[in-house]
């Protein structure tokens, strides 16, 4: 065999990208499915999509539109509440499964969802959605036509076009969100504020254990009555745990 050929084959080969996702990168997602403590089970079947393209640290781009699967892991219900723990397990888009371990920093409700994606003026003269101020969940202010986000905190942000931003995380020790993987650098935010953490627009609901620590992955809701949170829904998730892609 002729080695200098293939060796020289082997040089021009493609670099391929590494195929993980780190551990605190921001996956903002919408729920296709409900959950409902009265009538789901465990085991029974989530669904959401990726509402931003999410480029990793090694270049490879979770896209737009990605279908993020997951499933209730617990549902408990009683005279004094419910609880129901879920865990979103896997990314797929075209046939293409990506496993990954997340926990979640907040969720907002489909009516905090819309608002965050409207002007917050009720002038009805507002010129090219482009040239809109919107307020993310969480209370960051988006001047489209500046291209920017502004937090309280003081950190500044982007506005990409749409409903999508890229922020730095702020940490958010009182509402749970203490900092880590993934605080360094701008993220995916979709809707969220840099400081998002906890329930909007739920105000029964509680999240009970954010999956972040340990039990890492499974992501605890509690609430003192029944858990309904519908379809069409905002979850930000953060991957807790390195994973890597399986193909793609």
């Amino acid at each position: 065999m002729n080695w200098i050929p293939f060796a020289l084959a082997l040089l021009v080969l493609p670099v391929v990208p590494s195929r993980k996702v780190p551990s605190g990168t921001v996956i903002p997602i919408m729920l296709s499915s409900s959950l409902n403590a009265a009538k789901d089970k465990p085991d029974t079947k989530l669904e959401g999509k990726v509402m931003q393209e999410v480029t990793l640290p090694s270049g490879v781009t979770i896209r737009e539109g990605a279908q993020v699967l997951g499933h209730t892991v617990s549902v408990s219900k009683g005279s004094s509440g419910s609880s129901i723990i879920v865990k979103f397990n896997a990314i797929q888009y075209e046939g293409q499964r990506i496993p990954v371990t997340t926990g979640l920093l907040a969720v907002a409700s489909m009516a905090f969802v819309s608002d965050a994606q409207r002007p917050v003026s009720v002038n009805t003269d507002l010129g090219p959605d482009t040239q809109w101020v919107t307020k993310q969940v969480g209370g960051d202010i988006v001047k489209r036509g500046w291209g920017k986000v502004f937090a309280s905190s003081g950190v500044e942000g982007r506005w990409i076009g749409g409903s999508s931003v890229t922020i730095k995380l702020t940490p958010n020790a009182q509402a749970g969100c203490s900092g880590g993987p993934g605080y360094d650098r701008e993220q995916a935010m979709w809707i969220f504020s840099s400081a998002a953490c906890g329930t909007y627009g739920l105000p029964d609901v509680k999240i009970a254990s954010s999956g972040v620590n340990a039990p890492i992955g499974d992501i605890g809701l509690s609430s003192n009555r029944n858990i309904n949170i519908r379809g069409g829904s905002g979850w930000l998730l953060i991957v807790a745990g390195e994973s890597s892609e399986e193909a793609e």
